[in-house]
This record gives C-alpha cells, sequence and structure tokens, in this order.
C-alpha cells in the first residue's frame, strides 16, 4: 500500500510525527495536525526568507552606532565589535541557507530549532554587548540614539518570530541589556527611558508571539493540506496502477485535459497524443458519449464498446461536472474501467442459462420460453402448436453398463439425430437428464405431427457406434397441442408430460397424442401416493450417503442424504417416480421433514467437522414453515446448524422466486449452509446469485465429463468458477468417477468432489467406518 511505502522511505524519521497523527484515520485527515518535524522545516524556510533583511538591518544599526559613538570609545573596538556582528550574520544566514535546501515534506530534528534559538541569543547579545560596555566603563554615549537603534533592533526580531523562543530570547537579551545599560550609566535618570522602552518591547513581544502563533496555524493547515493532498495522489495512482480503472478529465470543450495511460493502452495510442482530443473522437463519435456530456449532469457505468485495437474492449465510463463557485461549468472529471472479462463471462453465463452444454440444444426454460411463444402465435393465427415430450427408452442400462461418458456420447449423438430429422419445423430442446422436447409451430395437420414423430423415433432407434461399441435405444413420444389441449405453458406441458407418461407405459417406441382417458391411467399414480403416505416414517423409507471430499487433502468431510424407497410389493422405486408424486401430492413436506430429522439424527453420530447436506425440494421452499421444521430437527439432534447444508436446485427460480429466495435467507439465518445445486442444467438465474444466500455452488456431473473432450466446457467451467469466488462461495464438483475428473476439477479450482470415484451411495452403517478412524480416503493422481 502506498502508506506503507512512505513509512519505509522516511524511516526513523516518522517517529517525530505527533501522536495524533500517528493515529489518525485518513478519512478524519481534517481533524489532524501537520507532522511536527515537518512545520520545523517550515519554521527554517520562513528564517530563511528573512536573512537578507535581518542581517542588512543588523549591520546597519551596527554602522550607525561606530560612527554615533566614534569619538566616545576606541575606533578599534568600534571595529572589532562591528566585525563580529557581520560575521556572526553572516555565519547565520549560511547556516539557514543550508539547512533550508531540503524537500517541503523532509522533517527536520528539534535541535535545528534549538539552535536557531541560540543563534538569536548570541547575535542579541552581542549586539547589545558594547553599549553595556559603554556604560560600565564609564564611556559617555547617547543612549537617546543608542535606545532608537535598540528599538529598531528589536523590531527586526519580526524576521525570527515564527519561532517563539527565538523571538523571546530576541527580545529579552536587547531590551534588558539596554536597560542595565542605561541604569547603570546614567542612574535613576533612565528610569523613564526604561520603562518606555519595557513597554515597548513587551508590546513588541505580544505582537510577535500572535504573528508566530498565526503563521504556525497556516503552517500546520498546509502541511494537513498537503498530506491529504498526497494521500489522493496515492491512492489514486494505487487505483490506477492496481485495477483496470483509469482517471479522465475533460475541459468545458469537452477535450481531455488529463487521461490515465490505461485508456492510452486501451485505445492503442500514445497519452499525450489524447491530451486535448476530444473525448467523444477519442472514443469514437458512434459511442454517444458526446451527447452524454452534453447534458452536463452526472452520469454512471455508461457502457459502451471501443474497436480500435485488436479484439474488441468493453469499457465503463463514470462522471461528474466540474463547476466553479460562481455556477461556470468547467467541464468532467471521472473514472473508466474495463470490463471486458467480465462481460465475457456474464455473457458465457447468460448463454449457459438458455443451453444444455452436453448438447448444445436449449434447456428447459429455453424451451419454455419457446412454447410460450408459440402458443402465443397459435391464439393469434388460429393455427395449432405442438410440444412433444421424448424420452429415450433403455438408456438408463447404458450409463450403468458402459458409463456416463459414453452415455453422454449417445445423447450428443441423439441431440443431433433429433435437429436433423426436426429440421426448420420446430425447435429441439433438451429437458434434463435423458428427456427431450420438440415444439412445433405449425401443427394444424396431426397427420404431419406423427409422421415427425415416427421419423424422430427411427431415427432415435438407429444404432451408435459409440468407441467401438454398438448401443441400442428406442424413443416414447407424448404430445399435446395448444391451445387445444391447453392454452398456457404449464397446462400443454402437463398434458404432454400424461402422454408421454402413458406411452411409456404401453412400451418402446411409441408416440401418444394426449387424451382425456389418461387420466384413468394416473390413478394409478394416485394409488402410489396412498403407499406413500402410509410408508412415511415407517422402514420403507431409509436414507443412503453419498461422500463429498476435500479437493486438497482428499479426506472426507460430508455426506449428501438420499432418499430411498424400498415398496413392499414393488420392490425400489426410484426417486425420479415417487419425488413428483410427493411435489404434486403435498407430501414432499411431511416426507422431507422425516429426511431433515432423520439426516440431523445421523450426522450427530459423526465428527463434530463431518457435514451433512439435505436436498430440499422446490415445493418445499414454498412453504415459509420449512425454517421452523429445520430448527426443530437441529435442535433434537442437537447437530450444529453449521454442520447442515440444505441443496436446492435452479428450478426454484421457475416459480414463486421471491417466496423462495425469502424462506432461504430465514435458513441462512438459523446458521446452515445453502448450496445450488446442478448448477447449469436448469433456469440458472444469475441474478440470485447476488443475494447472499447460497455458500456453494455445484457443478453439474455433465459439465465434468464434458470437459475432457471439450475446451469450451472447461471455458464454461472456468467462467462459473470464477463467478462462485467473486460470490466467496466453495464449488463443488459433482459427478466425478475418474482419476482424470479429479485432477481437472481441482486444478479448474473446486474445492470439493463428488462422485462414484469416492464412493457410491451407502448406508449410514458404512459412514461411520469412514469417518471413524479411516480419515485418509482413496489417494488420486
Amino acid at each position: 500500500m502506498a502508506t506503507h511505502k512512505r513509512t519505509s522511505d522516511n524511516g526513523p524519521q516518522l517517529a517525530h510525527r505527533r501522536e495524533g497523527d500517528a493515529r489518525g484515520p485518513a478519512h478524519m485527515i481534517e481533524e489532524r495536525h501537520a507532522p511536527a518535524g515537518e512545520v520545523r522545516t517550515a519554521q527554517i524556510n520562513i528564517l530563511s526568507r528573512f536573512t537578507l533583511y535581518s542581517g542588512a538591518t543588523q549591520s546597519i544599526c551596527a554602522v550607525v552606532f561606530v560612527i554615533l559613538e566614534r569619538q566616545s570609545l576606541p575606533l578599534l573596538l568600534l571595529l572589532g565589535w562591528l566585525a563580529l556582528i557581520i560575521a556572526a550574520t553572516y555565519l547565520s544566514a549560511r547556516w539557514l541557507n543550508r539547512s533550508s535546501m531540503i524537500r517541503r515534506s523532509d522533517q527536520l530534528p528539534v535541535s535545528k530549532i534549538r539552535i536557531a534559538a541560540l543563534d538569536s541569543a548570541i547575535r542579541a547579545a552581542l549586539w547589545i554587548s558594547l553599549p553595556v560596555y559603554a556604560a560600565v566603563t564609564g564611556a559617555p554615549i547617547n543612549y537617546t540614539f543608542t535606545g532608537g537603534l535598540v528599538a529598531m533592533m528589536i523590531v527586526s526580531g519580526i524576521s525570527v518570530a515564527v519561532i517563539p523562543s527565538a523571538v523571546a530570547v530576541w527580545v529579552s537579551t536587547l531590551a534588558i541589556g539596554l536597560a542595565f545599560a542605561g541604569l547603570y550609566g546614567v542612574g535613576a535618570d533612565a528610569l523613564p527611558g526604561i520603562a518606555i522602552l519595557a513597554a515597548f518591547a513587551a508590546a513588541a513581544m505580544v505582537g510577535f508571539l500572535l504573528l508566530a502563533r498565526s503563521w504556525q496555524g497556516q503552517i500546520d493547515r498546509a502541511g494537513v493540506l498537503a498530506a491529504k493532498r498526497a494521500d489522493i495522489r496515492y491512492l489514486l495512482k494505487e487505483y490506477e496502477d492496481r485495477g483496470a480503472g483509469w482517471l479522465w478529465q475533460v475541459d468545458s470543450q469537452y477535450c481531455l485535459t488529463y487521461v490515465s495511460p490505461r485508456m492510452g493502452e486501451l485505445l492503442g495510442t500514445a497519452t499525450y497524443q489524447l491530451l486535448g482530443k476530444s473525448l467523444s473522437s477519442a472514443l469514437g463519435e458512434g459511442s454517444g458519449v458526446g451527447k452524454l456530456l452534453a447534458k452536463r449532469e452526472r452520469f454512471e457505468k455508461f457502457e459502451l464498446e471501443l474497436k480500435s485495437g485488436k479484439d474488441p474492449r468493453w469499457i465503463t465510463l463514470s462522471g461528474s461536472p466540474v463547476v466553479s463557485d460562481d455556477g461556470e461549468f468547467q467541464g468532467y472529471r471521472g473514472v473508466g474501467l474495463d470490463i471486458t472479462d467480465s462481460k465475457s463471462s456474464h455473457a458465457k453465463l447468460q448463454h449457459l442459462a438458455n443451453l444444455d452444454v452436453l448438447t448444445g440444444l436449449p434447456n428447459r426454460s429455453r424451451v419454455r420460453t419457446l412454447l410460450d411463444t408459440a402458443l402465443g402465435d397459435a391464439k393469434e393465427k388460429g393455427v395449432p402448436c405442438a410440444i412433444m415430450f421424448l424420452d429415450l427408452d433403455g438408456f438408463k442400462p447404458v450409463n450403468d453398463t458402459f458409463g456416463h461418458p459414453k452415455g453422454d456420447a449417445v445423447l450428443k449423438t441423439v441431440a443431433r439425430r433429433l435437429k436433423d430429422v426436426v429440421g426448420s419445423r420446430g425447435a429441439v430442446g433438451r429437458i434434463g437428464g435423458d428427456e427431450f422436447a420438440v415444439v412445433v409451430d405449425d401443427a394444424q395437420s396431426r397427420v404431419g405431427v406423427e409422421a415427425l414423430a415416427e421419423k424422430l423415433i427411427a431415427a432415435v432407434s438407429e444404432p451408435y457406434m459409440i468407441d467401438n461399441v454398438q448401443i441400442r435405444i428406442g424413443l416414447s413420444i407424448g404430445c399435446a397441442y395448444g391451445p387445444i389441449d391447453g392454452d398456457t405453458v404449464d397446462d400443454l406441458v402437463r398434458k404432454a408430460d400424461l402422454a408421454l407418461y402413458h406411452a411409456k407405459s404401453l412400451g418402446r417406441a411409441t408416440f401418444c397424442n394426449f387424451d382425456p382417458q389418461m387420466q384413468v391411467a394416473a390413478e394409478e399414480r394416485v394409488r402410489l401416493e396412498h403407499d406413500m403416505r402410509q410408508a412415511i416414517g415407517t422402514e420403507q423409507f431409509h436414507l443412503l450417503y453419498q461422500p463429498l471430499v476435500s479437493a486438497d487433502t482428499q479426506r472426507v468431510t460430508g455426506f449428501e442424504a438420499l432418499l430411498r424407497w424400498n415398496h413392499p410389493t414393488r420392490g425400489p422405486i426410484s426417486p425420479a417416480v415417487f419425488i413428483p408424486i410427493a411435489e404434486e401430492s403435498g407430501l414432499v413436506d411431511e416426507l422431507g421433514a422425516w429426511v431433515m430429522r432423520q439426516a440431523c439424527m445421523d450426522a450427530a453420530t459423526w465428527p463434530e467437522d463431518i457435514t451433512v447436506a439435505v436436498n430440499v425440494s422446490p415445493s418445499q421452499l414454498v412453504v415459509p414453515a420449512l425454517p421452523n421444521t429445520v430448527s426443530d430437527a437441529l435442535r433434537k439432534s442437537r447437530l450444529q446448524a453449521n454442520r447442515l447444508e440444505i441443496e436446492v436446485t435452479e428450478s426454484v427460480f421457475m416459480s414463486a422466486a421471491g417466496n423462495a429466495v425469502d424462506v432461504l435467507k430465514r435458513l441462512r439465518g438459523l446458521g446452515v449452509g445453502i448450496a445450488l445445486d446442478d448448477f447449469g442444467t436448469g433456469y440458472s438465474s444469475l441474478g440470485y446469485l447476488n443475494k447472499a444466500v447460497f455458500h456453494k455452488l455445484k457443478i453439474d456431473g455433465s459439465f465434468v465429463r464434458e470437459a475432457g473432450t471439450r475446451e469450451e466446457t472447461v471455458s464454461i467451467i472456468r467462467a462459473i468458477v470464477m463467478l462462485a469466488n467473486s460470490f466467496r462461495l466453495t464449488i463443488t464438483a459433482e459427478g466425478v468417477e475418474t482419476a482424470e475428473d479429479f485432477n481437472r476439477m481441482r486444478d479448474l479450482g473446486c474445492h470439493q468432489i463428488q462422485g462414484y470415484l469416492f464412493g457410491r451411495p451407502m448406508p449410514i452403517e458404512r459412514t461411520l467406518e469412514i469417518v471413524g478412524s479411516k480419515w485418509e480416503h482413496r489417494l488420486v493422481g
């Protein structure tokens, strides 16, 4: 920092700073005093300016005294006395000139002031010594003329008035010396003159001391102002040298009078070439800066693009008009900031918000937007649109058998085939996992839509050759028409989902349009809902735990709780099946409360530095009582709040986002952590990252797998890491299955790792083995 640099440069001299100055904060500089050393420097400088006046006055008075008393005193004595006075005056002036040949900000020691006072005493004593000698020896001198000369000498004390001690000894020595000479030489007759002399000396002394006090105040204020300006200069230099920011100033004609070198670098020109040039022409006439300045109003973060360099750069300008005391406009003063990197990262993240990173297709949020647009056009033009939900048949065994890398390769190939078949008839998107969607703008011909569906099924059913391995999957499609089957996006999506559910129930490679009779099929889900109500709180539901591992130490730092349902007659039921039913039926609150209590009870058996993460459904977040449920679980389990993490997905922003954020803030207030799960696969609302709610960002596993083959994905991950670091978020990489994935995510800046590489979901008994004595987990890299 600039302050530290100044301290080290000045060294021991700063020991002379006043105690108040050392403690005073920078923003309270007006209330500080100038450093004492700098005050002494200013006093010596002022003394040096009076050397000619003081030397001439003293010498002239001495010459006049010699001339007046040449008949009364020996000439040799007078000439010797005059020579001593001239020599003392010369030596004093030479010493002062040398002492003042320093910088204004340097700090002289107190000994210099003492020498100056001693110098005044010696010269005054030397001058008055001859009149005193004459009085002692009885020489007949003219005391009236001598008193006038001494009065002139006293007045010349103004030359040392800046130092109170110096002027005090000067006036006192001269006045006391002459009073002694007069009383000794003349006797009682000199008393009136001595009284006048005393009054004159006292008046002069008071005046000189008042003048010294005034000078002292001016020196103090000048020192404080200089220190303030120096601090400002250091701060501005620090701002210019350490960041992308730069400073600029224009006159009343909007021509540059000052600009930082950083601006010259951005514009590819020397700084001196910019001075005198109008700001609008320097930045480009089409930038709009000229119109902005013409308003003569304060502006903030005006954004524009610079195209003068090799690569376009984005900057923001902020400025304030400069107005004189009489209200005259004198120009602008402001700052600029290079925002190219942040804008690029923001653009990538905004692109990510609408794009599925694995397939390059529109994601769920974008599909909804496209469907909303198509539905609006359908209502306006009277031409139906359609939404087709596509689900891959037999894809899960692909991941289980061949691993996620091959599964991802299949998904990318599926996406390409779907786009080729649909062409200009509509838009293809990825909803998530192995689910896709097609928005058909013109669905007036149902025969045409069915023919398109058959082509899609045929295209997806073609074999896939991935690393010399042949893979076969199928495709099921459900379709709903708008505004026939529904006049809102949510209604159409629900109807298409029912149609897809019905198509899946009929077997592989099936297409179904929505039919009201499909409501009958939903009864099965009702029965499943009933079974779920009976199962909550019983041994049918249980929790498994997947480890979270530190990227640095490879030690287990926590577990994510995963809910499982083992139905007595149907066997294991996937969370993907029963969680949506729980959300739709309202059972998710009761089920979630049980999960929260059980997870906290289990975590209480672990060491105190091991955390537990619990997934919370978006529908739970709209319930204001959720924080009470969490608080109750913590209290009953006696688990510290900072050991509990609440995981939410980006879908919380799809609806009731405001209420969800309020609930999250209340949860944060309890001391629990809030993690944003599966970042990048859903809504990706960047605005909510800036609400100080989340403490962790979990990068979706598809990013991790894709990073090994696509540099674009690595760039996006870097952007996510940079964004998370700017918000001081912990970053967790999900879906890590290989050592290469682990090393890559660790090098990219992820703090935690989660995936099958470090263990599959396990029962509570197995977690106790891991977090007990076996701290070291599997070594990687």
